[in-house]
């Protein structure tokens, strides 16, 4: 059994989940094409409030499963068709989906699980998670796409300090360096995660996917002319009409 990212679908929230306890939610290659999978549909999904990525059981993902590497990693297309389609082709999606996306993390967040969670929104962990990328005790680098994703999101020093030294670095010293948005008790995370929920739920799904439309391109270095060019169209938007009217007639705004 390679395990599995699935996905369910509760009151409006995705919960996409991974799947793989027996080596702490290591993923396979097929995880990464499950992961990829998962989110090119829920991405067509218009109604969704958010998406939650959780592991299962005690751990979020410990990396990569390292007992398929000696089956294509020896071979230079082959492994540089697992980063560039597999792993990138699941990471990408989940950058590109519009809907809002929290990480919520327990226990080991290791290399692969640093890069799902980098590619997350928001992120919540435990007080007993522990992050790191210790990949050159395997002999090898990140890839240069990953490399990229995680450098943004956990900051130049701290990249380096989990590639160069193969630092292991707990969840206050993530939230500290500006990774993750809180971290709760361990019987704390699914009560934080819902009243997350709650909060977004209140909120237009249109501003949450044109904010996440223009951070994504302003990231990617898109000329700022090209975005003013569409910059303004929701104006007759009729969840642009409802928010305005709300506060103007005192009342809590009803976007669905």
């Amino acid at each position: 059994m390679s395990g599995m990212v699935r996905c369910d679908v509760e009151s409006g929230v995705a919960w996409v989940r991974i799947d793989n306890p027996p080596r702490f939610n290591a993923m396979s290659r097929s995880m990464w094409r499950d992961l990829r999978q998962v989110f090119e549909s829920l991405s067509q999904q218009a109604s969704l409030v958010a998406v939650v990525v959780v592991g299962e059981g005690g751990h979020f993902c410990a990396g990569g499963d390292i007992s398929e590497y000696p089956s294509f990693r020896f071979e230079q297309a082959q492994l540089r068709s697992f980063h560039e389609d597999e792993v990138w082709g699941g990471l990408q999606a989940v950058l590109e989906c519009d809907i809002p996306v929290i990480a919520a993390i327990r226990g080991n967040c290791m290399g692969a699980g640093v890069e799902i969670a980098s590619a997350c929104d928001v992120r919540l962990a435990t007080e007993g998670a522990k992050f790191g990328a210790p990949i050159a005790r395997l002999g090898f680098p990140m890839a240069p796409r990953e490399a990229q994703l995680v450098g943004r999101a956990v900051g130049d020093l701290t990249a380096r300090e989990m590639l160069l030294c193969a630092a292991v670095l707990t969840a206050t010293e993530m939230k500290e360096r500006g990774f993750l948005n809180r971290v709760v008790p361990e019987d704390d995370l699914g009560h934080d995660v819902e009243r997350l929920l709650k909060g977004m739920s209140q909120l237009s799904p249109l501003a949450a996917r044109r904010n996440k439309q223009t951070l994504r391109a302003l990231a990617a270095g898109a000329p700022m002319e090209a975005l003013l060019a569409r910059a303004y169209d929701y104006a007759s938007h009729p969840e642009h009409r409802e928010g305005v009217a709300a506060f103007m007639e005192k009342r809590p705004p009803v976007f669905r």
